[in-house]
């Protein structure tokens, strides 16, 4: 998957520099290169050419608003868990401090584990609703559940790890560059895009045609 991502990457903007300018145009105007990326999880290969510029920012709104819907849980819990932590933290009582403290690590690790299965499941609603155009279908829990169960969760998982360290290593690797690092960072916007979407729809198609 990661070799399909990056040929299909490479082809999509290697030689094709108006496309690539245009793209980082796009990335900049985020609901535009959300829409491109719609059109890239709905299966299209090789990539999309950029073209009906309204219906692209339609798809980047809905794909912006999925995707704070599917955040909602996470920032209510972080919200409920958290805040009774860092009201205790500053009460100023020794023990109380302490328990704050503890709670606040206790409900760190809830959240970043809520989080984890709420992005899992998030990506593969966020492909559902590329492939048939209904928001519904981004919460359509039991053809989700489905897809994952016929991935494998732990291989699903480690197939999403893979992917964030590989990014995780580019980030760093751009970070580290002086002077230009940031420059670099925001002309591989639309490559890091293109080949995080693709991946991410290389995994959903490795078990549904359709």
């Amino acid at each position: 998957m990661l070799g399909d991502s990056f040929e299909y990457t490479k082809e999509a903007l290697i030689g094709k520099w108006t496309r690539w300018f245009l793209l980082i145009i796009c990335a900049i105007i985020f609901p535009l290169f959300g829409g491109y990326s719609v059109r890239i999880m709905s299966g299209a290969k090789p990539a999309p050419e950029l073209e009906n510029w309204g219906s692209l920012f339609i798809d980047g709104i809905k794909l912006l608003v999925l995707g704070l819907i599917y955040s909602i849980p996470v920032m209510i819990v972080a919200f409920l868990v958290l805040g009774g932590s860092i009201m205790a933290l500053a009460s100023g009582s020794d023990s109380v401090v302490a328990a704050g403290i503890a709670g606040l690590l206790g409900g760190l690790l809830i959240v970043l584990i809520l989080a984890l299965i709420i992005g899992l499941i998030s990506i593969m609603g966020m492909i559902r609703f590329s492939r048939t155009g209904s928001m519904g279908e981004a919460f359509n829990f039991s053809a989700i559940f489905e897809t994952i169960g016929k991935i494998g969760w732990i291989q699903y998982i480690i197939a999403v790890v893979v992917v964030v360290v590989v990014l995780g290593v580019v980030y760093t690797i751009l970070g580290m560059i002086p002077v230009i690092g940031w420059l670099l960072s925001i002309l591989l916007m639309p490559a890091i895009g293109i080949f995080q979407y693709r991946y991410f729809t290389a995994i959903y198609e490795s078990v549904e045609t359709s």
